[in-house]
């Protein structure tokens, strides 16, 4: 008899992951960030990478190279955020422009969309 799937065994422990990486995430009304912010804030990768222990233990991460060896990855963080929250959200991710001492700087938006269940 095969063994039960980490999403059916974990579901609750994973949607507390899920939330708690979500409410991490410097978000606006639209629920939205810049990249360009993010990428400022070390304190939010540390503790996205803090998460991995959790991570690890609650999903599968065959696909998950960022958890597996978040050494060799430019922003391990980034894919953590993006391989997780897409199991509860849509992810939308538009080339944009921040202003940075009165000078345009490209960065990427990324929007969450909660799926319907």
């Amino acid at each position: 008899m095969p063994g039960v799937s980490k999403s059916v065994k974990y579901q609750k422990e994973q949607n507390e992951i899920i939330d708690k990486l979500f409410n991490l995430l410097p978000l606006d009304e639209d629920n939205s960030f810049f990249l360009y912010n993010l990428d400022q804030n070390t304190e939010i990768h540390k503790q996205i990478i803090d998460m991995i222990p959790d991570i690890k233990k609650y999903f599968n991460i065959n696909n998950m190279k960022s958890v597996q060896n978040p050494n060799n990855k430019l922003r391990p963080w980034l894919c953590i955020i993006r391989s997780i929250l897409k199991l509860k959200y849509t992810i939308f991710i538009t080339d944009s422009f921040v202003k940075i001492n009165d000078n345009p700087v490209k960065t990427r938006k990324y929007t969450f969309l909660k799926k319907s269940s």
